[in-house]
């Protein structure tokens, strides 16, 4: 298998494990919202604070950590982008 191709079968298994995560708490914790009223969070109800906070947190922190984890893949196979603009 080339450097080319292992370089790819990592970022598809990321790329699925991000969307993976990006399906839970896209659409799955909204299908049980009804369910997670139950508890709470700061006082609102839990499926209130996961639709107005909690998703968008969760899908920032997702793409900063998407993007570090990329990087190190580039970077063990020799396809890094830093260094080349200094």
């Amino acid at each position: 298998m080339s450097n080319k191709e292992r370089h790819w079968e990592k970022t598809k298994g990321l790329m699925m494990l991000t969307l993976a995560i990006w399906f839970i708490f896209s659409i799955v914790i909204f299908m049980f919202g009804e369910s997670l009223n139950n508890g709470s969070f700061l006082g609102y109800p839990l499926a209130y604070y996961m639709c107005a906070q909690g998703s968008i947190v969760i899908f920032v922190v997702l793409i900063f950590w998407f993007a570090n984890r990329q990087e190190k893949i580039d970077e063990e196979f020799g396809f890094a982008e830093r260094g080349e603009d200094e």
